[in-house]
């Protein structure tokens, strides 16, 4: 057990140093340190006595995120439960499934309109009201907590919403807030910036800035009514790191960094991945490490796989999704072949001492085909050519597809566009190709095998449909992830326990993964090393002692003897209990995987 000042007296001189680097000699940045010094011993003094005591107790077992034990769940609050409350009389069934960390995507008060689902936060201590209110939120965190559940949101702290009292401050040239944002009086420095910054949303607003009624231009990267918040302001670091301890005051356990690439602006640079952005990262981490110990941060960083894994280190975000390795799962069942897949997790997989992946199936958003070209030339692949295959048969534009995607941002002329849908419609349940259920749980058996935090989108379990009545929703029409977000199956959950049905099915085959998971030490921990099938539709690794193999073809595929020499030829399925001995080869059915200890 440390106490605070022994935290402080640790962590204080590197946040100080983090500054001079941030920052350097301004006088401002000095000020904003000593008041942050202020408001980090504040915090902890009304930190309750339970988390004090969670804090305690993870600090103890600086990996408890890695063990086997370990299963996400992400669901949108409305959509899956209605409301808070909602939530919480739905921790009977997440303790069924094995729930051990249920992310709420974004809940916390947005416009009414447009809010880029959630992501265009006005304030980040008031909960949306059709949800409910910060009270039931934080009791939520409790009964979560008590029911060994941990609390992950998104921390959107790259940019606030136009309607954000800060943003509204600086509308009116408050100076208090006049230099929170990148606002120009006109064009000049905005047309500078534009030189070497991409649009990431080029079908809201040309470039990375929009006008306001006043005349001056405002940066926002992603679209009009999120404006950037100018980190070259110390009170900007200040400030959010008082929203950042108030939330985990209240009980969240993990911050879902977003949009963790953007947050600081270089003027001839493309704005992302600056070093800045990650002296930033770890300013925050050591704020949380003095009052908030047991916090942790997810990283989401869609980019280059190079550009990923940089900002996972235990000093930084402890963890982090896997945009690969869900990409390449999706491009290894539209092509059956394993070798992009195969050679990240032998290239690209293994992290440092302490922190995690956050491996998923799909996510909220699209799916983008996030592999670099170069990996890719090693096998022959011309990325941007395999790019538009992936997207055609994904959205049932190529001869033989099982998957009824939808695209998003597509761009006929150039054939550029990523991909909308649930795991079920993707996956072919909803063409009612005989492969689907197959298919899908072959996908959640690479997440909940290679090591790290695997997380379900909640309802997947089940086999939910894309939900085309998005179309019908103002606001959401011209966006189709929501396609891929649809309300709580209420059929499909009322009928889990029937193995007749798809969602009986595919509910008993998830259940029986995770327990074994759950009894399988090997499984805890990060660590992965590669086997070589010789086989370009069979997938190999090993976890310790356990050797899993995946055949992502429809077809049955073999495997010599030769294969396993050197490995101990007394073998058992864990999924099936089935004895598989090795001496002869190994053949596996169409999507069949097995996990041999």
């Amino acid at each position: 057990m440390t106490t605070f000042d022994e935290r402080l007296n640790a962590e204080l001189p590197r946040l100080r140093s983090l500054f001079g680097r941030i920052y350097g000699d301004l006088p401002e940045a000095g000020r904003a340190l000593d008041g942050l010094v202020q408001d980090l011993r504040a915090s902890w003094d009304a930190r309750p006595a339970e988390l004090k005591a969670l804090d305690d107790e993870r600090e103890a077992d600086p990996d408890w995120f890695a063990s086997n034990q370990m299963l996400g769940g992400v669901c949108y609050v409305d959509l899956y439960a209605g409301t808070l409350d909602g939530v919480r009389a739905r921790i009977p069934y997440f303790r069924e499934l094995g729930l051990t960390y249920l992310h709420l995507m974004p809940l916390f008060l947005a416009p009414a309109e447009n809010s880029d689902g959630g992501y265009a936060v006005s304030s980040y201590r008031d909960i949306r009201p059709d949800l409910g209110t910060m009270a039931d939120f934080t009791a939520l965190a409790a009964e979560l907590r008590r029911n060994g559940i941990s609390l992950v949101v998104d921390f959107v702290f790259n940019h606030t919403s136009n309607e954000h009292v800060w943003a509204r401050g600086a509308l009116a040239r408050d100076p208090l807030y006049d230099d929170f944002y990148l606002i120009f009086d006109d064009r000049t420095m905005p047309d500078r910036y534009e030189l070497t910054t991409r649009e990431i949303f080029p079908d809201d607003h040309p470039g990375s800035f929009v006008p306001l009624a006043d005349g001056r231009w405002v940066w926002a990267t992603f679209h009009s009514f999120q404006w950037d918040l100018n980190y070259r302001n110390p009170a900007v670091f200040r400030a959010m790191a008082g929203e950042m301890l108030f939330l985990a005051n209240q009980g969240v356990n993990i911050l879902r960094m977003d949009a963790v690439a953007f947050i600081w602006k270089q003027l001839g640079t493309t704005s992302e991945n600056l070093p800045e952005a990650h002296l930033l990262l770890q300013a925050f981490n050591a704020v949380c490490r003095i009052a908030a110990p047991s916090l942790l941060f997810k990283s989401e960083a869609i980019v280059h796989p190079d550009d990923v894994v940089v900002y996972i280190r235990p000093d930084e975000c402890q963890l982090s999704y896997n945009p690969l390795q869900m990409a390449l799962i999706w491009n290894s069942l539209a092509t059956r072949e394993v070798n992009l897949l195969a050679q990240a997790l032998e290239q690209r997989h293994n992290l440092p001492p302490h922190t995690a992946w956050v491996n998923y199936v799909r996510s909220h958003d699209d799916i983008g085909w996030t592999f670099a070209d170069e990996d890719a030339r090693q096998f022959g692949i011309d990325g941007y050519e395999h790019r538009r295959f992936l997207n055609a048969f994904y959205v049932n534009r190529f001869p033989g597809s099982f998957a009824r995607g939808v695209p998003f941002q597509d761009n006929p002329r150039t054939g550029d566009c990523r991909i909308s849908g649930t795991t079920a419609s993707l996956a072919g349940l909803e063409a009612g190709d005989p492969g689907a259920v197959d298919r899908i749980v072959l996908a959640h058996s690479i997440i909940l095998s290679t090591g790290g935090v695997p997380l379900i989108y909640l309802g997947d379990e089940v086999g939910q449909l894309n939900d085309y009545g998005y179309l019908d929703v103002p606001g959401h029409a011209e966006d189709s992830r929501w396609v891929g977000r649809p309300p709580y199956p209420a059929e499909r959950y009322a009928t889990r326990d029937d193995p007749e049905t798809r969602a009986g099915e595919l509910f008993a085959r998830f259940r029986g993964l995770i327990d074994v998971r759950r009894r399988t030490p090997a499984f805890a921990g990060g660590q992965l090393t590669a086997f070589h099938t010789q086989n370009p539709h069979v997938l190999g690794y090993q976890r310790g002692e356990v050797l899993v193999l995946a055949n992502f073809s429809e077809h049955a595929q073999t495997l010599d003897a030769e294969r396993f020499g050197g490995l101990s030829a007394d073998r058992t399925d864990l999924v099936t209990g089935r004895p598989m001995p090795l001496g002869a080869g190994l053949t596996l059915a169409p999507h069949e995987f097995v996990w041999l200890a």
